[in-house]
């Protein structure tokens, strides 16, 4: 529930006396004397109303309405007027004011006002988070691509995770988009405006590895020239994102385990403690807690690490994933290197279906741009069947409809007839593929 009121007014005894009513009624109240420090300390998507006097000295009770119309048009301000002021105050009511109360005023009144204002603010607020939901989700269908049941559900944990304060791990095979995940844990949450920093632990030497992790002050080993900033202190306030955590050495994994449980770091050279904001996004193939029983991992970072953990299938077993892949990939790479790309004929299709990619995404990527420079058909080799009829009947279906789609440019009248299909078994088919008609339509 919305309880957050902003009260401006240059008289203390009014501040005082508002201050005392709402805090009896259960309100959280911030008081300010002028309008610019109120303006100063306003953050955004304030969750309450702004309650003010119009004649102050310096900037006015309409001048911060405006200015707060500018910021933010559905943000309630309530205004406190004198007798002589009423007029005015109406006439602020058409330019955005949400009520005005002539003085002196009873708490009932300001009470009925502003628990009308929190309602609407609430809601307003409401709406937002609702649109900014499905915005998200939009983004990151297009990011993380797969119709499979275990996209769509490991979409739904990333927008989850994202808005959590929490340490995450990411388990999958090489080439199965970990870091893909990592980053979306990052741009779909909080930190977005902050830096994504990433770190292959596995491509540091290990005599290179803490000043790597926490910097170092000038002459602080042989070859340090100057200060340097490790990734722990540059992702402040962001994520860090470790690829291939079971090969960090365990002397650092101490330090890190340190750092998480501190908040805080030294650079190599210093004793002073610098304090630090990190979210930490893992990402490892084998179990971390095997590496532990073996001697080659610390438990305890393990736990730390593993507050929440990702699960990334590996391609082979979401096969219907992999013709809106193969386009995509093949698509960005036509676009990339000025040329065309002709829509996959069925025998392709079905080589790409039935090969068992080792390399997951990033070998079907590398497939993809090179059959767009014609270096290769899309034709594993080795190829063995191994899907079920079912599956391949399903990826040959979405990819005669993306082919239809792609010659016709969107013309969704022209495929009907192509394909002999009824509107409605189209529909029901393109709604089935996770396909919309504007995916196919060139930009103008």
């Amino acid at each position: 529930m919305l309880n957050s009121v902003i009260v401006v007014d240059d008289e203390s005894s009014i501040r005082d006396a508002v201050e005392q009513w709402l805090s009896l009624s259960g309100f959280e109240v911030q008081l300010f004397s002028r309008a610019d420090e109120c303006l100063a300390q306003l953050p955004e998507h304030f969750p309450g109303v702004i309650l003010s006097d119009v004649r102050m000295p310096g900037m006015t009770g309409l001048e911060l309405l405006a200015e707060v119309q500018r910021r933010d048009a559905d943000l309630p301000v309530i205004l406190l007027t004198g007798h002589g002021d009423v007029p005015m105050a109406v006439e602020a009511m058409r330019d955005g004011a949400y009520d005005f109360l002539e003085k002196p005023f009873s708490p009932e009144t300001l009470l009925g006002s502003l628990r009308r204002a929190l309602d609407k603010r609430r809601l307003v607020l409401e709406n937002r988070a609702l649109h900014a939901q499905a915005d998200n989700r939009a983004r990151l269908d297009a990011t993380l691509l797969g119709v499979s049941r275990s996209l769509q559900t490991l979409r739904r944990q990333v927008l989850d995770l994202a808005a959590l304060p929490v340490n995450v791990l990411i388990r999958g095979e090489t080439g199965s988009g970990k870091e893909l995940v990592a980053r979306c844990l990052h741009d779909f949450g909080p930190r977005a405006a902050k830096p994504f920093v990433a770190l292959n632990c596995a491509a540091i030497p290990e005599q290179l590895f803490e000043a790597e992790l926490f910097g170092h002050e000038s002459g602080a080993f042989t070859g340090a020239q100057g200060k340097r900033i490790g990734k722990l202190e540059y992702a402040d306030g962001g994520t860090l994102f470790l690829d291939e955590i079971e090969s960090m050495p365990l002397a650092q994994q101490v330090k890190l385990l340190r750092v998480l449980q501190e908040q805080k770091l030294e650079r190599l050279g210093s004793n002073q403690s610098i304090r630090v904001d990190l979210r930490i996004i893992a990402a490892t193939k084998p179990d971390l807690l095997d590496e532990a029983r073996a001697g080659r991992f610390r438990e305890d970072l393990a736990y730390r690490l593993n507050v929440a953990e990702l699960r990334l299938p590996p391609l082979r077993d979401r096969r219907e994933d992999i013709p809106l892949l193969f386009e995509s990939f093949a698509h960005s790479a036509a676009e990339r290197l000025g040329r065309t790309f002709p829509p996959l004929s069925g025998p392709q299709l079905s080589h790409l279906l039935s090969h068992d990619w080792p390399g997951n995404v990033r070998e079907l990527a590398n497939v993809a741009e090179r059959q767009v420079l014609g270096l290769d058909e899309p034709e594993p080799p080795g190829v063995e069947p191994g899907q079920s009829l079912a599956a391949q009947q399903e990826a040959f279906e979405a990819h005669c409809l993306r082919a239809a789609l792609t010659r016709h440019k969107g013309d969704v009248k022209a495929v009907l007839e192509e394909l002999q299909l009824p509107r409605r078994t189209f529909n029901e088919k393109m709604q089935r593929h996770g396909l919309t008609r504007e995916m196919f339509v060139p930009d103008s």
